[in-house]
């Protein structure tokens, strides 16, 4: 399922927190919940600020037939989202979709290496656990600023033995992304999620190796950017308006709750379909997307209105719109 939602009613079913700022949701869905790969998430409907917004989040492997389960890192600087699903308690009810995957395994590789970064391993997990289960070689390196911060690091290192590696960053641990690249052999597939710099870095690495780039995959969830989220405004061409865009949203629904009509799909910087011109401007674009190369990023002509965002100041942005 790729363009067509199909939402459901649920319930919280059970709530725990799986790390020091991770929280595990469990959902009992109304209606049969067909079986679904691992790489899948689930979109939910809520509203912020007045405003109708959807959130979306990766699923995590559940025992419980007829649920769906997702795990929601609670952001600092959030736009609604993680406050919504931390706020969330058993018996509540929300309308959620049935999960869609833009980030499936491809089962054609001998061997795959999967990355993850902080809550990045949220759609890694179930790929691990997949992999394992079909009997496929695979190594799983997860890293995070601290142990703490690892959700599912004990279950990983139970269910996984030798096959996950974990990097502590407390303890200067850290993912040697060439050297993981290096080591995987010539037929294998890279599968990775975690915050922009990391996926830049991995990007960079792969095309240094001159590893073909079907064989790599990624996933983002736009949120991690160079810049924190401040407030700033753009202009918009042949429609006389300013659009103040605060800290907690994106451009893409400052513009529309402004009235202006958008082009949109993933809302994680990853189709391009939001993407506008910038004219000009006075602050620094932080690009949180993973559309553009970095050469078109440097040249800081466009930008994905989904995620990213100007770091302050303000911008003349043209959204295709003729009168």
């Amino acid at each position: 399922m790729r363009s067509k939602l199909e939402w459901r009613q649920a319930r919280v079913a059970a709530v725990c927190e799986v790390a020091a700022d991770v929280r595990q949701i469990d959902f009992a869905v109304e209606g049969f919940v067909p079986r679904f790969d691992p790489g899948s998430h689930v979109n939910f409907q809520t509203e912020i600020s007045g405003a109708p917004v959807t959130r979306t989040y990766s699923c995590v492997p559940t025992p419980h037939a007829g649920q769906i389960r997702v795990a929601v890192k609670l952001h600092e600087k959030s736009r609604g989202g993680s406050r919504f699903m931390w706020g969330l308690a058993p018996g509540d009810a929300v309308t959620m979709s049935l999960p869609e995957n833009r980030f499936e395994l491809s089962w054609r590789a001998p061997y795959y290496l999967l990355l993850a970064g902080g809550i990045g391993i949220t759609p890694i997990y179930g790929m691990a656990l997949t992999l394992k289960e079909r009997g496929i070689p695979f190594r799983l390196v997860y890293g995070a600023r601290s142990k703490a911060l690892m959700a599912y690091a004990d279950n990983l290192a139970t269910e996984l033995g030798d096959a996950v590696v974990l990097r502590d960053g407390e303890k200067d641990e850290f993912i040697d992304i060439a050297g993981e690249i290096a080591a995987l052999p010539e037929n294998g597939e890279l599968y990775v999620c975690g915050p922009i710099p990391m996926l830049n870095a991995v990007k960079a690495a792969w095309e240094d190796a001159g590893r073909p780039l079907g064989r790599l995959r990624y996933e983002v969830f736009g949120d991690s950017g160079a810049f924190a989220e401040e407030a700033f405004e753009v202009t918009v061409a042949n429609r006389n308006m300013t659009v103040a865009v605060r800290p907690d949203q994106s451009l893409l629904e400052a513009l529309m709750g402004a009235g202006i009509d958008m082009i949109y799909d993933c809302q994680r910087g990853e189709c391009g379909l939001c993407a506008v011109e910038v004219i000009e401007r006075t602050g620094e674009i932080d690009h949180r997307d993973v559309f553009f190369s970095a050469e078109e990023k440097a040249q800081g002509k466009r930008m994905c209105a989904c995620v990213s965002r100007l770091a302050s100041g303000s911008a003349t942005i043209d959204i295709g719109y003729r009168p």
